[in-house]
């Protein structure tokens, strides 16, 4: 009986410790050695026209998608088999591509570039033929042609034989890349025509543009390297769009006129491979065209729409043809207030307005070409959610696809005719699961089992407040502390980004929260996060609701957070912080400066300082220029608040920061040394905008140490 009792007991010890288990930042952040062990598992898959293919290390295999069954198609030791080459093997097989419906064929990545494998008759059908130095920019299916980059210069292999496309290629004139400093909804230079006889490509002069002194610490003597930096109100680069036919072997370029102070952005084919499109903004960004041009004589055809807005027009997206008619596209806009899909035809007359509401198209996924419909990811059901839906093209009957809840990327199969939805919610880590578009009904492939039982995990919660309009919601997140006691006061953080094109609060796992807030409510800490007026997602109003003076509108918001914060009993007045990065940094030394009273200590990274020293584009957008908009830049500029600093606040910088480069901060301290204020300061040599690998967590450790030493 003695032996029972002490058996009994020395289990309920176990599961008592196995429920008090404690995270650290190994576990919580990206760069921690156990950070993949501790994040919801995963499985990845891809598309074989209608067939879905799940791709895994060692293997891939088509997916039965109504009992989820699956059956092996290949092996990693069958394509190293076939490649026959030691010098580029295939490590795995995650990223394999099923370019052609119905046939044996894949694309695979090994150690020097890709192959086009026929895996059925197990030989290599082309590819290879990259050199240590070349970066493949994008291939093509229809023609199996590749551009690379090569020395700043453009090639193109095609039947075996590779030409040079470019020739002045160099730091000063890019090509192929992204231009606009990523703007725009740019995230690549390439653009491969249908039939794949044509690619366009970007070409920016960046000469005339000044540069930003980095330096390169890691040789004997310190040496510069620069960034080319266009600083708002300065001069800029200027882009131009060629044209090269793999056919003639020849270029042209768009007849777009002088591109100076202009924007080339969303550039898209028409069906036939002979008109391309893009949409051109002026340098105010406030009047936007899409305009055409013939792909063999580079003369411009038409101009087709026309948008103005007395703030800004942000094209982010570009036409789309009917796959079932190629007389009609779809356009996104925000014309109404909201991002909306219109149809047009090919001569610029809007049809109809597909989608309408006070809320967002957040991506157009593709067509369904057996429902003749569109298939879009938005946020329709609620501001934090993002839901599958599928509207018709003809008659607008609007569908969800999915479960109706959390938040939902999706990927849409050859026709359209199904979905690959992968998604989370506030309480589920992970599900994936196939949607049959044309009926709605989904199948289970996968669920995360939850990657952090047996450990203390914090409460998570959301909710609304009201702007400091006194009309508008604002959505938060809180993380109470672990083992939380509302008869007790907290130390409270408050995290904050608060700029456009980005938000913090969602329906995902744990409401999106970071892994360094799970762990600080280990540390005994409320956390506070809430999406500010000027961030993502609401409509324009929302939005632009902080143009011409970035910070202003976002701290009233984020003060009716602490109102909120400090009529719950269990938050410490005296003892509220924050913390941010980015535009997160500047919010963070704007509430520390502008409100010196109420934030004892704070933490900012990469902060923008003053808005005359960050890019043109980005900053223009929201400020225009220091020229035009002088008291703007005043009132957003932190210098001269440099004064007001009563709290405790660390500088953290990256010192190689192509994005915030570090005058921002050096300027700052520079300020506060003449005033007599003492912030502190910390560097990553070498380091860009973010903290690579593990320096990410020595970087979390110094957060939230300074938090410990002056907050707690």
């Amino acid at each position: 009986m003695k032996i029972k009792l002490a058996l009994l007991l020395s289990i309920v010890t176990t599961l008592a410790s196995a429920q008090d288990r404690q995270f650290t930042l190994e576990d919580l952040n990206f760069g921690g050695t156990n950070y993949r062990n501790m994040i919801p598992q995963n499985r990845y898959y891809e598309w074989w026209g209608d067939e879905l293919v799940r791709t895994d290390y060692d293997r891939c295999s088509v997916v039965d998608k109504k009992n989820a069954r699956e059956t092996t198609l290949f092996t990693l030791d069958e394509i190293n088999a076939c490649i026959n080459d030691t010098a580029n093997r295939v490590y795995h097989l995650y990223q394999v591509s099923f370019p052609y419906p119905g046939k044996t064929v894949a694309r695979v990545y090994g150690s020097k570039g890709a192959r086009l494998i026929d895996w059925k008759a197990a030989k290599v059908i082309a590819g290879g033929h990259a050199g240590d130095h070349d970066r493949e920019l994008e291939w093509c299916s229809a023609s199996q042609a590749a551009v690379w980059l090569k020395d700043h210069n453009l090639y193109v292999e095609y039947q075996d034989r590779i030409r040079q496309l470019t020739t002045d290629g160099s730091r000063e004139i890019v090509y192929g890349q992204s231009v606009h400093r990523d703007e725009f909804g740019i995230h690549k230079g390439t653009f491969w025509s249908p039939d794949g006889l044509k690619l366009a490509f970007y070409r920016m002069d960046q000469s005339m543009v000044a540069d930003y002194p980095q330096v390169n610490i890691d040789t004997r003597i310190a040496t510069l390297e620069p960034d080319k930096y266009p600083m708002a109100g300065e001069t800029s680069h200027r882009v131009t769009v060629g044209v090269y036919d793999l056919v003639t072997q020849k270029t042209v370029y768009l007849q777009a006129g002088d591109p100076t102070d202009r924007y080339f952005t969303n550039v898209a084919w028409s069906p036939d491979s002979k008109t391309v499109y893009m949409f051109e903004l002026n340098r105010d960004q406030n009047d936007c065209r899409l305009v055409s041009y013939d792909a063999v004589t580079g003369k411009k055809t038409a101009e087709l729409y026309r948008e103005q807005h007395p703030k800004y027009v942000e094209p982010q997206n570009p036409i789309a043809f009917l796959p079932w008619d190629d007389s009609k596209f779809v356009m996104q806009s925000q014309k109404d207030g909201y991002n909306h899909l219109y149809l047009f035809n090919k001569d610029g007359r809007q049809l109809k307005q597909l989608t309408k509401g006070e809320w967002v198209v957040i991506e157009m996924l593709g067509f369904n070409e057996k429902n003749k419909s569109l298939v879009f990811l938005s946020n329709m059901v609620s501001p934090i959610q993002k839901n599958i839906f599928e509207v018709q093209v003809n008659n607008g009957k609007m569908t969800r696809l999915d479960n109706g809840k959390g938040y939902h990327e999706a990927m849409l199969s050859k026709s359209g005719s199904w979905s690959l939805d992968m998604f989370s919610e506030p309480d589920v880590p992970r599900k994936i699961g196939v949607i049959d578009n044309c009926s709605a009904k989904a199948k289970e492939l996968f669920v995360s089992p939850n990657p952090w039982a047996g450990y203390k995990v914090p409460e998570f919660s959301c909710g609304t407040i009201k702007a400091a309009d006194g009309v508008t919601d604002l959505y938060y997140r809180m993380v109470k502390p672990v083992d939380f006691d509302a008869s007790r006061k907290y130390p409270t953080v408050v995290y904050v980004y608060g700029g456009p094109h980005a938000h913090n609060v969602d329906a995902r796992w744990n409401y999106g929260s970071r892994g360094w807030e799970t762990y600080m409510a280990q540390k005994g800490y409320l956390l506070f996060i809430l999406d500010n007026r000027g961030s993502e997602n609401r409509g324009t109003a929302f939005e632009q609701a902080t143009f011409r003076q970035l910070g202003q509108v976002e701290m009233q918001d984020q003060m009716k957070g602490v109102e909120f914060l400090k009529s719950l009993p269990y938050v410490d007045a005296d003892r509220i912080g924050v913390h941010g990065w980015s535009f997160g940094g500047f919010m963070t030394v704007s509430l520390m400066t502008n409100y010196p009273d109420v934030f004892k200590v704070g933490v900012a990274g990469g902060p923008v300082i003053d808005w005359k020293w960050y890019e043109v584009m980005y900053g223009e957008r929201y400020m225009d220029t220091p020229l035009s908009n002088p008291e703007g830049y005043e009132k957003a500029s932190l210098i001269k608040k440099a004064k007001n600093l009563k709290g405790k606040l660390q500088i953290i910088q990256g010192m190689n920061d192509p994005t915030v480069v570090p005058q921002h901060c050096l300027q700052f301290l520079h300020e506060c040394n003449i005033v007599g204020t003492q912030p502190d300061f910390y560097v990553y040599p070498g380091e860009g905008h973010n903290m690579r690998g593990h320096q990410s967590t020595h970087l979390h450790e110094r957060i939230t140490q300074y938090f410990e030493d002056y907050l707690k």
